[in-house]
């Protein structure tokens, strides 16, 4: 790896000390932000800063369709960008990375989620995988990338983002490929989620929504008085795994054939019942469908709909009182770019190089590639740090894969801005 010295493994462990230690949970991110416009600006970076608009979102697919329903105050992201020889004559490619995390529960932590904690070479923080190593990798990437550009004479720039809102379905990603604060236009992306530097080319999708049912209350001294909401959903539950099945056998893709399930449906909470001693009169329950490179949310969420009818229609109950399937909160659509793009060969062959094995995966996760794939910038997710990792206790990077996934992105950087 060319790139490799002159990304310093000091420097970057004391990056991601301080990067970590800000609790920029959902809403909270503007303090992040604010620290890493100011460590870009010290690194040569012109920066650029921006807000979502929830009514632009709202028109989005992934958003809820009432812009109130969206956070978006006080929620900037930001991009530092550095141009080289004429930066209009060549290629631009942005490095992104999100900042925001989800909550961490101290109580199921060996160490504060939002200190530093190093065991070692090994970074135990909140955000550690997801995805701030990612961020700081992304930067100490362009910084490594340009330097060789400038001394090759390349044209072109990079671009760091560091963006807000991720894990809401990628509010500031959404943002900037509907919309985009810069006055360039850009030819490529490498989001560094984790993927334990493998290359990821296809992302799935998620269908997210509640299913509610309805019953008849009676007392539990008789019971068959009423029409428990419980007993009519375990119908429902194992019509959605049926469907699981037929969708794991019928729809298939060569980067997901790794996956013991494909697509997975999880029913993720149920709430019923108001009291012990009472038929339960009401169910509702939310579920997760995935979705398939190729597919889209709405002919999966049609397919849903189609076998919720099937499971009405077997019981004379649930004919008059059918089961209700109403999105709920974010989704997720799936994302796939092709493995002959300039950028996906560039990362391949900085893989290489590395001694790394370079052959495309899929993901079975969401992430903002699929906003800027949807805006016709070819997107490559390459990251350090594992996915398994990720929103659990004790998370934990490191730091010698943070240097190595910097390193392998400069590489890609240069070689995808030398192309033709």
């Amino acid at each position: 790896m060319e790139s490799l010295d002159a990304v310093d493994g000091g420097e970057v462990r004391s990056v991601l000390s301080s990067i970590v230690e800000y609790a920029s949970t959902p809403g909270e991110e503007a303090a992040v932000v604010a620290w890493f416009r100011d460590r870009l600006e010290e690194w040569g970076f012109e920066t650029v800063t921006w807000e979502a608009d929830a009514n632009v979102l709202a028109e989005h697919p992934s958003f809820p369709d009432d812009p109130a329903a969206i956070d978006v105050a006080d929620r900037p992201s930001v991009g530092g960008v550095l141009e080289f020889g004429d930066p209009d004559a060549g290629r631009t490619l942005v490095l992104n990375g999100h900042v925001d995390v989800v909550p961490a529960s101290e109580g199921s932590w060996s160490s504060p989620p939002f200190e530093a904690t190093w065991n070692g070479d090994e970074l135990t923080a909140r955000g550690a995988a997801d995805m701030k190593g990612g961020v700081v990798a992304a930067a100490f990437a362009a910084r490594a990338a340009a330097e060789r550009a400038r001394d090759r004479g390349l044209d072109g720039r990079l671009v760091v983002e560091a963006v807000a809102g991720e894990e809401e379905g990628g509010i500031g990603a959404a943002s900037a490929a509907l919309d985009s604060p810069y006055d360039f236009e850009r030819d490529a992306c490498i989001v560094a989620e984790p993927t334990e530097l493998d290359c990821i080319t296809a992302v799935e999708g998620s269908l997210m929504g509640e299913i509610r049912l309805e019953g008849r209350s009676a007392h539990a001294a008789t019971r068959w008085r009423g029409e428990s909401a419980i007993e009519h959903f375990e119908r429902v539950h194992e019509a959605l795994r049926a469907f699981e099945r037929e969708r794991d056998e019928t729809i298939t893709h060569p980067l997901y054939d790794e996956f013991p399930i494909r697509w997975p449906v999880n029913v993720g909470t149920v709430r019923a019942g108001e009291w012990a001693s009472s038929v339960p009169a009401a169910l509702e329950a939310g579920v997760r469908v995935g979705v398939a490179p190729g597919e889209t949310v709405d002919e999966v969420e049609g397919a849903v709909r189609e076998r919720l009818r099937a499971v009405a229609d077997a019981d004379a109950w649930t004919r008059d009182n059918p089961p209700v399937f109403e999105r709920e909160g974010i989704q997720f659509e799936p994302a796939a770019v092709d493995v002959d793009e300039p950028v996906v060969d560039a990362v391949r062959d900085a893989m290489t190089s590395a001694g790394l094995d370079d052959e495309p995966h899929g993901a079975t996760y969401g992430a903002d590639s699929r906003h800027y794939v949807a805006a016709g910038i070819p997107t490559v997710v390459f990251g350090p740090g594992s996915i398994d990792q990720a929103h659990f206790p004790d998370e934990t990077v490191d730091v010698t894969e943070v240097r190595e996934a910097a390193a392998v992105i400069a590489d890609a950087a240069v070689g995808f801005l030398d192309g033709e």
